[in-house]
């Protein structure tokens, strides 16, 4: 090893990377939760002790010089391994006291797992729980969150996961939807019926068409990305909804319709990073939360 070749900081290799990452300084600063020009300095402190010029301005964009473009590779690989060094350490740490963060779709997030926390803070009160929102894959080799609730089974090799249950999305209206339309008893029933859609109208039409469903998109008179803020359209007897009946049954107010509509089954996945799973911490959650969502 020639350790007089490594005298610059991590923290300027940080700067670097997040700059590249997110496209500017200011939201390189962001990420990393200092000022901007604290960025700035890293980075010019970084030339400084390599010797080169890393980025050029064209306009308000930030441009890596092609000194830069063949660096940058090697600096990923420094950011990957003290990624894989900050996995293992926090695998390493004996006590159960600390944070844990558990990713999860917003309508688990918001009807689901309140419930479950609200038991473990009783049964381990040292133990911080924080909650990443998203209906996106978190990125768990980059700690964007210990744990991950899924419903896909990972891929990764670096990741462990574990089928927790199998829910079912059905069809959920509202009392008041019913009085004013009646209760479908049958799919033909649906037809015009309003439909209150977790996408956009064009993809929701097809994803219920492809299940059977006689649905047009003027059907789907309101949507929402955001599954928690559909839902309540759903509980306001706004339109029908397609629910996975664990978030269902946390919901006053909805009933399920059309009992010959085939359910559309929807798998449940724990997922960590391998060198987490060993922390008694994360396992205590994760033991938790695997009970819990099976039930």
């Amino acid at each position: 090893m020639n350790w007089d070749a490594l005298h610059f900081d991590w923290n300027q290799v940080r700067a670097l990377l997040a700059t590249v990452e997110t496209g500017t300084l200011s939201a390189a600063a962001r990420a990393l939760g200092v000022a901007q020009p604290t960025v700035g300095r890293q980075i010019a402190a970084l030339e400084e002790s390599l010797g080169v010029v890393l980025f050029e301005r064209s306009g308000r964009d930030l441009v890596l010089t092609p000194a830069g473009r063949a660096l940058i590779e090697p600096l990923r690989a420094m950011g990957e391994s003290a990624q894989q060094l900050a996995l293992v350490a926090a695998g390493q740490v004996a006590g159960i006291g600390g944070t844990v963060v558990i990713s999860s779709s917003d309508s688990v997030a918001a009807y689901v797992l309140p419930g479950i926390i609200a038991e473990l803070a009783e049964r381990a009160p040292e133990i911080e729980l924080g909650i990443v929102v998203t209906n996106q894959l978190s990125d768990l080799m980059r700690r964007e969150a210990d744990i991950a609730i899924r419903h896909l089974r990972p891929t990764e090799p670096e990741l462990i996961g574990k089928r927790v249950g199998t829910g079912q999305a059905c069809l959920y209206a509202a009392p008041s939807f019913l009085r004013r339309y009646g209760r479908p008893e049958t799919v033909d029933d649906l037809a015009g019926l309003p439909f209150v859609g977790f996408a956009a109208p064009e993809r929701m039409q097809a994803m219920l068409s492809a299940r059977g469903l006689p649905v047009r998109v003027e059907d789907i008179r309101f949507h929402s990305e955001n599954t928690v803020a559909g839902w309540e359209l759903v509980r306001r007897g706004l339109g029908i909804g397609l629910m996975i009946d664990l978030v269902a049954r946390q919901t006053p107010g909805v009933e399920r319709i059309v009992p010959d509509f085939p359910t559309v089954p929807v798998e449940l996945w724990l997922v960590t990073h391998r060198e987490l799973h060993q922390s008694p911490r994360i396992r205590l959650v994760w033991d938790h939360l695997a009970s819990a969502l099976a039930q």
